[in-house]
């Protein structure tokens, strides 16, 4: 959980170096695009198999170097007793959101907790912190890791975690993470987005509304779904901006997270 938040890159972890930096593009033109999980960048270093939906350490491409102010979304998949050693990280919002698994965490500030499927913990770096994550459990983890970018730089560090039952997200939205206004039970971040979660039914359609000029990433964790009447399958990537609406059809059971940012 390195790269573009790093206060400094450490040579041992595959993730050092800088990713760049992004300034959110302005365009309200409507536009749905669909981007494979095959197509994703991809990294094999054998106790960790990354998917870089964007750029991120020695993946680049100019084409995706974020979206909006949502500059990381990797897709990992953890060994059992492998984890991220400790290294550090500065201004930016870090959002996990566990598929499979257990994350555990610990940072400099005296952190520490366990992190299970489904729920989702957050990590806001501000003016600097240092964290490890693990996966103590017998088994892999797998998980979305989420950078979004913080309306201003700095701020004190810090950490939370939260469960989000899946029953309570059943043919609704939930907000897991926010940066606007207060919302029950979401997770604090400093940036202008939210992270939300919902589960369909094979069958069921969701509906989502926003701001033409908001950016939007969605990724269904499980399942087959078409958004508005383009497919995507399970781990695939969906950028939309320009909507003030759009609804979601699942063609079997999906699990979905989606970031609305900048």
């Amino acid at each position: 959980m390195h790269g573009p938040g790093a206060l400094k890159a450490q040579s041992r972890f595959p993730y050092a170096g800088h990713a760049g930096e992004h300034t959110p593009p302005r365009m309200e033109i409507p536009m749905i695009t669909i981007r494979p999980f095959a197509g994703l960048g991809h990294a094999d270093h054998g106790w960790l198999n990354a998917h870089h939906h964007f750029s991120f350490a020695d993946y680049h491409d100019p084409d995706r170097m974020g979206w909006g102010a949502i500059r990381v979304w990797n897709d990992d998949e953890i060994g059992a007793s492998q984890g991220f050693p400790p290294h550090p990280h500065r201004d930016m919002e870090i959002i996990t959101y566990v598929r499979e698994g257990a994350i555990s965490h610990r940072d400099s500030l005296g952190n520490e907790g366990r992190t299970p499927a489904g729920d989702v913990q957050v990590m806001s770096a501000g003016t600097g912190i240092q964290h490890a994550e693990y996966n103590l459990e017998n088994e892999q983890t797998t998980l979305f890791q989420i950078w979004v970018i913080p309306d201003a730089a700095g701020g004190e560090p810090r950490w939370g975690q939260r469960a989000f039952p899946k029953g309570d997200r059943a043919g609704r939205w939930v907000t897991l993470a926010s940066g606007m206004g207060n919302v029950d039970d979401a997770l604090p971040i400093r940036a202008n987005a939210r992270v939300l979660g919902a589960t369909l039914k094979a069958g069921e359609t969701l509906t989502y509304e926003t701001e033409p000029s908001r950016h939007l990433y969605l990724v269904p964790a499980t399942g087959t779904i078409s958004i508005e009447g383009k497919a995507a399958n399970a781990r695939d990537g969906v950028a939309i901006t320009g909507l003030e609406r759009f609804s979601i059809h699942a063609s079997e059971d999906s699990e979905l997270v989606l970031v609305d940012a900048r």
